[in-house]
């Protein structure tokens, strides 16, 4: 069944129905199968559309770059110091000059208000590429993502999500595993857990759905029969390392390291992570930590045994990021 997106945003999942976003990935599959065939049709020809980047990325850019690229749209790149948003021109100023120009929007930054501002005003589609709160191109990755490796419907997968419940990955999961009717676990420490009014709306759409949603401070039990487990780093990269002691110690439990794997008592069970990941210290960042906190030498949220091997699935995500933002363009712009 089709649904007509014409003209949509997206913002958080939190706006799509159920059905919508079935929908929305099983297009991003069509789109895949014709990109490996060679029979790709471009629907988005003429179309311009705005990357607006107050955070620094490489697989969002990468991946809205090369979908309007393949469906024949042109794109405009406005870096973080490339544009005068937010230091001479308000975002409600820059969506009302950016949407006379261009046919859709996307913006990747920090708060969830300023991309429902930026669409409140612009006038065209306004995608959220990421912000504090919500990371939905990246939860129709996953979803697709599981879908091709479970090969079974949305209500027959279970995923646990383990680490800090309160960012946007583990949030944006708790919203898609509802939305989708899956059987949804967040395993987090206490005092980092999804706020309970995020979980009791999660809760009515599960119960819509025919979902599950589960809280537990508890890693072991999160992932216990499970099909996916995932995870994201820990601490925000822009913090000082010497504040993340405290953050370390409360989240070691959660590591998703070959015992933990093992908890989810299944052979077949894989990992995800929405990348970049800190499995070892062989980056910048990662040697910094590792001198830091020598138990994290080997992995921090993700060990480097889990991230190599089989298990690990992190990649085909990174890939599907590109087929299902290329499913959002297309049914909002065609």
């Amino acid at each position: 069944m089709a649904f007509n997106l014409k003209n949509r945003h997206l913002l958080s999942l939190a706006h799509h129905s159920t059905q919508e976003i079935e929908f929305l990935v099983s297009l991003a599959g069509q789109l895949k199968e014709a990109k490996y065939a060679g029979t790709e049709r471009p629907m988005l020809a003429g179309k311009n559309i705005a990357l607006i980047f107050e955070k620094a990325s490489t697989r969002t850019r990468c991946a809205f770059e090369v979908a309007a690229h393949d469906q024949g749209a042109h794109v405009t790149y406005l870096g973080p110091s490339g544009s005068h948003i937010g230091h001479k021109e308000s975002m409600k100023d820059t969506a009302r000059v950016l949407g006379r120009m261009y046919d859709g929007i996307e913006y990747r930054g920090f708060h969830q208000s300023t991309v429902e501002e930026l669409a409140e005003y612009a006038g065209v589609p306004v995608f959220n590429g990421l912000t504090d709160e919500f990371h939905p191109t990246q939860m129709l990755a996953d979803a697709l993502t599981m879908r091709e490796h479970a090969q079974k419907p949305f209500h027959e997968i279970s995923f646990a999500y383990v680490g800090d419940g309160r960012n946007n990955m583990g949030r944006s999961l708790l919203l898609l595993g509802a939305k989708l009717g899956m059987d949804v676990r967040i395993g987090a420490p206490e005092g980092l857990a999804p706020e309970p009014e995020l979980v009791e709306q999660c809760q009515g759409w599960a119960a819509a759905s025919g979902g599950s949603v589960t809280v537990t401070s508890s890693a072991r039990d999160a992932v216990r029969g499970v099909d996916f487990i995932h995870t994201d780093v820990w601490v925000s990269m822009g913090e000082p390392v010497e504040s993340w002691g405290e953050r370390v110690d409360a989240l070691m439990p959660f590591q998703i390291n070959d015992d933990l794997v093992a908890s989810a008592e299944n052979s077949r069970v894989k990992v995800m992570h929405c990348l970049p990941a800190f499995h070892n210290s062989e980056t910048t960042v990662g040697a910094e930590i590792a001198q830091t906190y020598p138990q994290l030498a080997d992995g921090i949220e993700v060990t480097e045994s889990v991230f190599e091997s089989s298990a690990c699935i992190a990649f085909d995500q990174a890939e599907n990021r590109m087929h299902t933002i290329k499913a959002v363009l297309v049914s909002s712009l065609a």
